[in-house]
């Protein structure tokens, strides 16, 4: 049968990392491919607990829930984003299966198609196929080690006049960079005189390295919630598993989100979600968040240090505060996706980075996680990669 799609479904693209995930999970591969957490760290017993005090506490536990979600879990997030300096009403707060929903809701209830959306460049490859499933044209803006450049943001806002403005400023996906506060500023000022909205996405911003550091989030600054939209994750410091996120931000978009949420699937689940609150009220979070940033950073270090063993100049990187991830560039000349078929052959595997980039991927770089693999298994297969980046197809 010959079966009619609509329209939108043009704008449907695979993920370019789930792709590659799909193929090198099958043989003994050392994968640095996908962002996951370390599954050595899950507080396995203590999620186990979680879900034995949700059943104990009665069949109504079992039942359907509001679609904005659980008020206890709800309340609970209210008062760790206020220790962030995020104060939000609990109304203007939302529930949802991940931050990736999160990102596809505030995208369907906001784009129409031949809406513009600026971004990084590179930036989170998801984000981009939720934009462009929606009609939306990506443009990307000039960004350095610091963030977005306030000029050239400037240009594209007045060009353009986006719809929003989406950004990851601490410990971003792909490249593991921290904007400095001065242009998280900036931007939310620029958004303020023209008028445009911002998508904060801060899923990696507990994984810090450096606790006398301090990264504001863009949200924190935005006092009367008018024109930032935040979401975040547990996925990274509880378990993926559990797929719970939350969005915050003005309140007519969130309670058009939840609308959009209804049509969805009515609520995210009820059973996880009680599950993630007695954890936040009874497991020691911080202390395994502190866990996770110590064992990440240790993992860090020794994927950098393999890296230090290549010739300077060939490649180069930066080491990251926080987050999940290496971003390493080569030469103009290297082909990644050609690399990561010797890589695999070798028994190790990457991301190239070309698919982060919104119209000139650049196909001389490559992103590394970090956090999933153990420190045996990270430099077995950065052996095997070493190996690999040494050999002459990189020249």
């Amino acid at each position: 049968m010959d079966y009619s799609f609509s329209e939108q479904t043009k704008n449907y693209k695979s993920s370019a990392v789930r792709d590659i995930l799909a193929v090198i999970q099958q043989g003994n591969v050392i994968s640095f491919a996908g962002g996951l957490p370390s599954e050595d760290l899950f507080p396995l017993a203590d999620v186990q607990i979680a879900y034995d005090k949700v059943f104990a506490s009665g069949k109504s536990s079992l039942q359907y829930g509001l679609t904005e979600g659980f008020k206890p879990l709800r309340e609970a997030i209210q008062a760790r984003m206020a220790g962030k300096g995020i104060n939000t009403e609990l109304e203007n707060m939302l529930i949802t299966t991940g931050s990736q929903q999160a990102i596809d809701l505030f995208s369907r209830v906001i784009l129409s198609s031949g809406d513009v959306v600026l971004t990084e460049d590179p930036t989170y490859l998801s984000a981009l196929q939720v934009f462009r499933s929606y009609g939306a044209k990506v443009v990307a803006v000039s960004s350095d080690e610091y963030g977005m450049e306030y000029e050239d943001l400037e240009e594209k806002i007045k060009a353009h006049r986006p719809k929003f403005i989406y950004i990851i400023p601490t410990f971003s996906n792909p490249d593991g960079k921290v904007w400095s506060t001065e242009r998280r500023k900036q931007l939310l000022n620029l958004c303020y005189e023209y008028g445009v909205l911002v998508l904060e996405d801060d899923p990696y911003g507990d994984i810090q390295f450096h606790e006398e550091e301090e990264y504001p989030s863009v949200a924190s600054f935005d006092h009367d919630q008018s024109h930032v939209v935040y979401t975040s994750t547990f996925s990274k410091s509880v378990v993926p598993a559990l797929r719970t996120g939350w969005v915050t931000g003005p309140s007519p978009i969130i309670k058009m989100m939840t609308q959009a949420k209804q049509m969805a699937d009515l609520h995210s689940s009820s059973l996880d979600q009680q599950a993630l609150y007695f954890l936040l009220r009874d497991f020691n979070l911080e202390g395994h968040i502190q866990t996770l940033r110590t064992e990440y950073y240790n993992r860090m270090i020794i994927m950098k240090d393999y890296l230090n063993k290549l010739e300077p100049g060939i490649f180069t990187w930066k080491e990251p505060k926080g987050g999940m991830f290496l971003w390493v560039e080569g030469q103009e000349h290297l082909n990644t996706p050609t690399l990561l078929k010797s890589a695999v052959e070798k028994g190790v595997a990457f991301v190239p980075g070309a698919p982060f980039y919104v119209n000139q991927p650049k196909y001389n770089t490559f992103r590394l996680n970090f956090s999933h693999s153990t420190p045996e298994k990270i430099k077995l297969g950065m052996d095997r990669l070493v190996d690999v980046l040494l050999s002459p197809i990189t020249v």
